[in-house]
């Protein structure tokens, strides 16, 4: 009897072992399991063969590093021109993100303060004649708390109009974050290409970033991927409304231009702190607004979403413009992190069903019943322990 749960114990240990055991190429899951590279790259081809997705590129970091970097399938699907590691995809929506980063370098340097009203810097042509303007912020625009809409072409007479009072609500903007685009402009006495040029000194280039802008360059339009429909289709983009409405101007909810290592660099600037001072690296990611979707927790920093617990130190973002979506996540006190994008309006189911593989490995049941049988002989362990300090306190006692 006295050795009753050694086999269990036994058991549970060369469970353990055997599922946090490491391949050769392995990287960890966000839960610390082994995934094989291999294994990686097969489901990645099975998701984007199931979700119709014609090219991808993706990096992944663990402790900080770059573990495993990929492209698959094709920049232009026609004429089979595969996706390389200079590809260039539009990162949509992760533009925002990046340009909270930008704002905060702006707020380091004295030029802005994140709670002086933006009319104080730059009077929004549009908005003049509501009053409430006046009390929007740089932090509110962030945090999606100006009062305007996502984008003014969705809304009545497609007319830029404010939805509430700015500072009490939350609505997700992108028309709140090229206000503050018109802003910086104005701060640095310059057009669209000078705040471009603002951004790769002050951010790209002291990162090494060479294929990240918000303006395009004859590099990223030589490099960049041809964007296809959720049937796979190609799309027009030369004719296409926001390609017209973004070219040549600095977009900063939506028109940045990268691909998965330039911006697994960023990535690991944030774990590592750099560029920006520690009341900043506070500032940004600290929830500032409640982003909850149905049953999921989210909050809204300045430019990420937070999960709620136990993902308390997790960030993330998505994107999704015309013809290109994107994925990434980040852990800044496990250093662990992944960026995904590809040339598809399927792109972003694709990039959740890997953020979910990348949480919890390839066998998240088999991980479910090992930790659930570790529970049960931990239990076990301490009732038998519970139960031995009982007896020997009794006897003590007689």
């Amino acid at each position: 009897m006295k050795y009753r749960l050694l086999p269990l114990v036994l058991i549970n240990a060369v469970f353990v072992a055997w599922l946090f055991w490491p391949e050769d190429d392995s990287f960890k899951s966000y839960f610390g399991l082994p995934i094989g590279a291999g294994e990686f790259d097969r489901y990645v081809e099975e998701q984007m063969d199931d979700k119709g997705v014609p090219g991808l590129s993706v990096a992944i970091i663990n402790h900080g590093e770059v573990v495993h970097h990929a492209t698959f399938g094709y920049a232009n699907a026609e004429e089979e021109v595969p996706v390389g590691n200079d590809t260039i995809f539009e990162a949509a929506s992760i533009s925002k993100p990046m340009f909270g980063f930008f704002v905060m370098r702006f707020v380091d340097e004295g030029k802005i303060d994140l709670d002086r009203p933006l009319h104080e810097y730059y009077p929004h042509p549009d908005l003049e004649s509501d009053p409430r303007h006046k009390a929007i912020t740089a932090r509110m625009v962030l945090s999606h708390q100006s009062g305007l809409p996502n984008w003014r072409e969705n809304e009545k007479g497609q007319t830029l109009n404010i939805q509430f009072d700015p500072g009490t609500d939350y609505l997700y903007s992108g028309e709140g974050y090229q206000y503050l685009a018109m802003v910086l402009r104005e701060i640095e006495n310059t057009d669209w290409a000078g705040l471009e040029a603002a951004f790769q000194s002050m951010v790209a280039e002291p990162l090494g970033m060479a294929h990240t802008v918000y303006v395009q360059t004859p590099f990223t339009r030589a490099h960049k991927a041809e964007p296809y429909d959720s049937k796979g289709e190609w799309i027009d983009w030369p004719e296409g409304e926001w390609f017209l409405k973004e070219d040549g101007n600095f977009f900063a909810p939506s028109s940045m231009h990268t691909e998965s290592l330039d911006f697994a660099r960023w990535l690991k600037a944030l774990m590592n702190r750099e560029l920006l001072s520690a009341q900043s690296y506070r500032e940004l990611f600290k929830p500032h607004s409640s982003a909850t979707v149905g049953e999921l927790e989210l909050s809204y920093t300045l430019g990420f979403f937070e999960l709620g617990p136990p993902f308390t130190d997790l960030y993330f973002h998505t994107g999704n413009n015309v013809g290109f979506d994107s994925w990434f996540a980040v852990d800044l006190e496990d250093d662990w992190g992944f960026a995904m994008f590809a040339n598809s309006d399927q792109g972003e189911a694709l990039g959740e069903s890997l953020f979910f593989y990348l949480l919890a490995g390839p066998d998240p049941e088999l991980a479910l019943a090992v930790a659930a049988l570790s529970l049960m002989t931990l239990l076990l362990l301490v009732a038998r322990g519970v139960r031995r300090f009982g007896a020997a306190r009794r006897s003590r006692v007689t």
